[in-house]
């Protein structure tokens, strides 16, 4: 049987056009120019455009003579009209409308903007045209993102719903545009909604500060406000007033507790503030022997760092009015201090007096629970026993005591006025008060709390307004601080008794700008109140009952009063906002 003879293959190499993915090579009707043209710089398919003109240029990735094209040279046999693709769908009005970003930088440079012209384009025409009257924008408006062109072909019906009758302007309203509909619509949110206080006048504050700067740009010289600064005593950053609080309502909000991230083994014996209103730093002292520091932000208040000391049964901790460090103290002859720079912590050598506590003076005091610094921070006066006040030189660092007063009862309290010359006041088991002249070593003025019995601490304002006296009872006597250091007059008379407590007085507290005053007990639970210092009187809506409080120990105010801590019995400490500072 033959074989059937085998049929010779081509050798030859057929080729193929090349055809774009999806693409039907044989209906070729329903792609425009544009897709046209994108196949030919994608794929090579020969790229023929419509048009009715008898001459047709066909741009295709054959060789030419020279093989080697420029750049962009292939497309220079195109026309002009092919090139630039116009988007008028928007319509006439909308383009008087939409914001042109780049029109606006043209003219904030004063050079002409640049307009694509076509001769023989009717359109490019009607185009250089409209962008040439398009007004203006000011140089801070910001741009909306996107328009939607459609919004001027929306016709709404106010009267036909009746949810959109309110947006009428008269009855006989009723078919309005997009954009009029978008305008009432904002209208009536706005007046449903009317923008903050707080917005209103940073508004208003922005608006005259850019009035000032203009005025001053063009009316005055470089030379007069130089010269204006020079001649005048203010502070260049002046601070801001505080607005009065209102006696009736305490704005308050409760936040994290200050120390959740690390809390106190123990009863919390003391809480301050970092003297400065850039370092939102809080300190806590426990009776775990520990200091711990807090960096306070509201939200989760991270832990800085826990201080440890064993031999130290830490009473009182307080900052430095420098703020650089830290002293602490307790029912010991010694203190420590902690450098916040250094991170270094020393005690004081040999105890306070240079001696041991076991052979020291029966006069000198063994306990440094009663201590406090002046305003400037150079001097330490420390209560010791049988009355005595000894006053420690804090600049040369070696703990030197340069001084000595007496009271003829122990001194229960110490403070130093802020209305005088910086007189230091003690306060005895008696109720008696002493006024001690520093420079002159003696006490020039002594006087008797008013119900003279039980007085526990006192303590006044930064600024030198108010002097209040606690007393076991509960009563707290306000005194003005001027006349308490008055050398004229005779015993001062109270502006007010404060009675809204029963329990024995253990914390007083102002706030920086003596508006406000923290008053608490330890011996009774939820017993605090806040005092309006204008009106001497207490808030009625906070703390209430059901205000989770506890046992007060210690309380503190930020310095600019924008955070409150408490801190109780149960080793935490709250933190509170006063929205009134805060939002200043």
């Amino acid at each position: 049987m033959v074989k059937n003879p085998r049929k010779r293959q081509k050798t030859g190499k057929i080729q193929h056009k090349p055809v774009p993915l999806g693409a039907d090579p044989h209906n070729d009707t329903s792609k425009d120019d544009e897709e046209r043209r994108l196949e030919n710089l994608l794929f090579g398919v020969p790229y023929a455009p419509e048009k009715d003109s008898k001459e047709i240029m066909v741009v295709s990735d054959d060789e030419s003579e020279d093989r080697q094209y420029e750049a962009g040279r292939e497309f220079e046999n195109l026309l002009d009209s092919d090139l630039f693709f116009v988007d008028d769908n928007a319509g006439l009005s909308d383009l008087n409308q939409a914001p042109q970003d780049h029109v606006q930088s043209d003219a904030e440079d004063n050079e002409e903007p640049i307009v694509l012209e076509d001769p023989e384009s009717d359109e490019d025409e009607e185009v250089s045209i409209i962008r040439q009257d398009i007004p203006q924008q000011p140089k801070k408006t910001k741009a909306p993102a996107w328009t939607d062109p459609d919004d001027i072909n929306v016709q709404v019906s106010l009267a036909s719903n009746n949810r959109l009758r309110k947006l009428r302007d008269a009855p006989s309203d009723d078919t309005v545009g997009g954009r009029e509909y978008e305008r009432r619509l904002r209208r009536q949110f706005e007046h449903i909604n009317p923008a903050p206080d707080w917005a209103s006048s940073a508004r208003k504050k922005g608006e005259r500060a850019k009035r000032r700067r203009s005025s001053a740009s063009g009316s005055e010289s470089g030379e007069d406000v130089v010269s204006e600064l020079m001649t005048s005593t203010a502070g260049i950053l002046r601070a801001t007033k505080s607005r009065p609080i209102l006696p009736s309502t305490l704005s308050i909000e409760r936040l994290r507790d200050a120390n959740q991230a690390a809390p106190a083994e123990g009863e919390i014996k003391t809480v301050a503030f970092h003297p400065s209103p850039h370092i939102p730093i809080l300190l806590t002292a426990s009776a775990d022997r520990r200091l711990r520091l807090f960096h306070i932000d509201g939200l989760t208040n991270p832990h800085a760092q826990t201080l440890h000391v064993p031999s130290l049964p830490i009473t009182n901790a307080v900052f430095h009015p420098s703020g650089t460090s830290i002293l602490m103290t307790g029912p010991r002859p010694f203190y420590y201090t902690y450098d916040l720079q250094s991170g270094a912590s020393h005690r004081s050598p040999r105890g306070l007096w240079g001696t041991t506590f076991s052979s020291g003076r029966g006069d000198q005091g063994a306990s440094m629970d009663i201590s406090s610094f002046n305003p400037t921070g150079e001097i330490l006066a420390v209560a010791g026993r049988r009355g005595h006040v000894h006053l420690v030189d804090w600049r040369s660092g070696a703990a030197q005591v340069v001084g000595e007063l007496k009271a003829n009862a122990n001194v229960k309290s110490l403070w130093w006025s802020k209305a005088g010359a910086g007189e230091l006041l003690g306060l005895t088991e008696d109720s008696q008060i002493y006024v001690w002249n520093i420079g002159q070593r003696k006490c020039v003025k002594r006087w008797q709390d008013e119900g003279g019995f039980g007085s526990r601490l006192f303590g006044g304002d930064g600024q030198g307004k108010y002097l209040t006296i606690g007393s076991n009872t509960g009563l707290v006597n306000v005194y003005n601080a001027e006349s308490t250091i008055d050398l004229e007059g005779g015993r001062p008379k109270t502006l007010k008794t404060i009675g809204n407590l029963t329990t024995s007085i253990s914390t007083l507290r102002f706030n920086h700008d003596s508006q406000l005053l923290a008053i608490a007990s330890n011996d009774k639970k939820d017993q605090m109140r806040m005092v309006h210092c204008p009106s001497l009187t207490a808030f009625g809506n906070w703390p209430t009952s059901s205000t989770p409080l506890g046992h007060v120990t210690s309380v503190d105010f930020s310095r600019g009063s924008e955070y409150l801590a408490i801190g109780n019995t149960r080793g935490r400490v709250l933190l509170y906002q006063l929205r009134h500072f805060s939002q200043q």
